[in-house]
């Protein structure tokens, strides 16, 4: 049996596999599924074992997993594709008789309303269908969302957006790590749905006031008109698909539906949630 993660090299993949092993979980006792196996050699260099799948390629799933392994099935990047991808890997499990499945959902999950979520509801009710034992973890927004577009926003020295005063109760990629680490690795979470967020909800207006005292650089928050905002998004470059759906999620931001403190997430980590301040630190060091 292993632990076997999807979408490996990912951003959130990769920060998996380092809880994991940071808990003391073997490194022979997880598997990375990899499209490629090169972007890989640093996990097999920590002895992770690579697997070799493609979630566009379900023939190449076959071999993906055994039974009774414990699987977290990390959700593609390719919006609009990305239902056939799961429903190729939950296929595989099943065929394999894995233990557990684990997916990374959205938040609020068959109650969210926005266009983002669309293909994780068709996911969870897939997952559901397939009979398997399994751990929903719905993740709010991940603070690096906004931090990986630092390099722009200090540039022009605006944050444009259309969610108004919405708020956001983010965490960091690493928080929600953890909490996948957590569930992988421990006992009475089979069944269960986590809705996941950040301890402490902030405003864009105060993540432009928080770069700005950071960076000393002048900030502002600029709230524009969905259509302004989606020219902006477009202008920069970003297919208008996926523009489109991120001028969705600031509607839904400020209806408030990413807001939420529940608190589940840093009861599932044992710590408190990473405060924005210091992801946003954490990001102007990079550049």
């Amino acid at each position: 049996m292993s632990i076997v993660i999807t979408g490996a090299t990912g951003h959130l993949g990769r920060l998996v596999i380092d809880a994991l092993l940071a808990d003391g979980v073997p490194p022979a006792g997880v598997a990375a599924v990899v499209r490629d196996k090169d972007r890989a050699a640093d996990l097999a260099e920590r002895g992770v074992e690579l697997r070799v799948a493609d979630y566009d390629r379900p023939e190449t799933l076959a071999d993906a997993f055994s039974p009774g392994d414990r699987v977290l099935l990390i959700s593609g990047n390719a919006v609009g594709r990305r239902v056939p991808q799961h429903a190729a890997v939950i296929s595989a499990a099943r065929a394999a008789g894995v233990g557990h499945l684990a997916y990374t959902s959205i938040l609020g999950g068959p109650d969210a309303d926005f266009d983002l979520a669309a293909e994780h509801q068709a996911t969870e009710r897939l997952i559901l269908d397939s009979g398997l034992p399994y751990t929903l973890l719905r993740n709010g927004w991940y603070t690096e969302n906004y931090t990986d577009q630092l390099a722009p926003v200090l540039a022009h020295g605006t944050v444009v957006a259309n969610a108004g005063e919405g708020r956001v109760a983010s965490a960091a990629r690493a928080d929600y790590a953890a909490a996948a680490a957590a569930v992988l690795t421990g006992e009475g979470h089979l069944g269960k749905a986590y809705e996941l967020s950040g301890d402490t909800a902030w405003s864009l207006a105060e993540y432009a006031a928080e770069v700005s005292r950071q960076s000393g650089t002048a900030v502002a928050y600029e709230n524009v008109p969905a259509e302004a905002h989606l020219a902006v998004l477009t202008g920069a470059g970003v297919p208008e698909p996926f523009a489109a759906t991120l001028v969705d999620v600031d509607r839904a931001i400020e209806r408030g539906l990413l807001a939420g403190t529940n608190g589940e997430l840093s009861r599932l980590i044992g710590r408190p949630t990473t405060p924005l301040a210091e992801t946003v630190a954490r990001a102007l060091g990079t550049l």
